[in-house]
């Protein structure tokens, strides 16, 4: 069972959550707030130190195996439960409840708006911009412009919390492949919001005709075109 929080602690925890200069990336939720970069989180015991600081990308020592172990980028694993804890939040509160996203902007939205956005933010990973290039693939020319690779999109096994650029293994089929669903969701969305036109000459048998027909070709096509 998901415990509901009241408003005001739901609406402290995305205001932080949902700051660019902390956890909000323009790739979804970095796992560390960004301020750490300049503000590390440091404990000592006896002659040894200890400290959490920003790391978005590769981990910056072998304490842990080399990798960042969780200390800034951004992992499908985190940001897919935040996305469906925020989508059953909103079946509680409703249309009335409304938060700034992202925070500072003026932007109000509701809760589900919210999940739709991350999830717009982490599909964005995975697609390819106005050149070709998928922020998955880094600055790597091979995937935007050989034609045997370009279409090849795989799937990092955490990313990095600026750039988008994978990390880590790059078929990490298990977790990240929760892509697809975000990235369904964000294609269902968009197709619900497609208005049938209504000229002067049809009748309401031909409108919800023409929607049950949308509908249909929605259910039948693949779950994601990447």
């Amino acid at each position: 069972m998901l415990a509901i929080p009241s408003r005001d602690r739901l609406r402290r925890a995305l205001r932080y959550m949902l700051d660019e200069n902390e956890f909000l990336s323009p790739y979804g939720l970095r796992s560390v707030s960004r301020t750490h970069g300049e503000t590390p989180y440091v404990f000592r015991a006896g002659n040894e130190e200890y400290r959490v600081d920003y790391v978005p990308g590769e981990g910056n020592s072998y304490l842990f195996g080399g990798n960042s172990n969780w200390r800034g980028p951004i992992w499908f694993p985190i940001n897919f439960l935040i996305v469906e804890a925020l989508e059953r939040y909103h079946l509680f509160y409703g249309d009335s409840f409304k938060v700034e996203c992202p925070t500072g902007s003026g932007n109000m939205i509701t809760l589900q708006q919210v999940a739709r956005e991350l999830a717009r933010r982490l599909g964005s990973i995975f697609l390819p911009n106005e050149d070709g290039t998928r922020p998955c693939h880094g600055d790597s020319a091979k995937y935007a412009n050989d034609p045997h690779w370009r279409d090849l999109v795989l799937f990092y096994e955490y990313f990095h919390g600026e750039t988008g650029r994978g990390c880590g293994a790059s078929h990490q089929t298990g977790w990240t492949a929760l892509a697809v669903k975000l990235l369904e969701n964000t294609i269902e969305h968009t197709a619900q919001s497609i208005q049938v036109p209504r000229d002067a000459n049809s009748d309401a048998s031909t409108v919800r005709g023409a929607t049950g027909a949308k509908r249909r070709r929605s259910a039948s096509r693949p779950a994601v075109a990447l």
